[in-house]
């Protein structure tokens, strides 16, 4: 079953350089409510201030689709690779 979830009910996180509302229970903001959708698990919207951004972390057995709305956003694994990935484009990463 499908369940509605209005923006203002979404978990919320301000870090300064990055504010973040939940689709799902995520970090330590945790809704046994809302767990993901079948292998679906994360859904974030994120704000990320320009020239900063998250460091280097693991990411295991999972695919990463992200799609930029202004600016340019970079990944980069453990090894210094990446690429940026620019407004309007969609970017996936497995």
């Amino acid at each position: 079953m499908i369940t509605i979830r209005k923006a203002e009910e979404r978990g919320h996180a301000n870090h300064g350089w990055l504010d973040s509302h939940f689709t799902f229970s995520f970090a330590d903001d945790h809704d046994p409510r809302h767990m993901g959708f079948r292998s679906l698990r994360v859904i974030n919207d994120d704000i990320i201030a320009g020239g900063g951004g998250f460091g280097t972390h693991p990411h295991h057995d999972m695919e990463i689709i992200t799609y930029v709305l202004s600016g340019a956003l970079e990944h980069k694994d453990s090894l210094g690779n990446g690429r940026p990935s620019f407004a309007f484009r969609l970017e996936l990463r497995n």
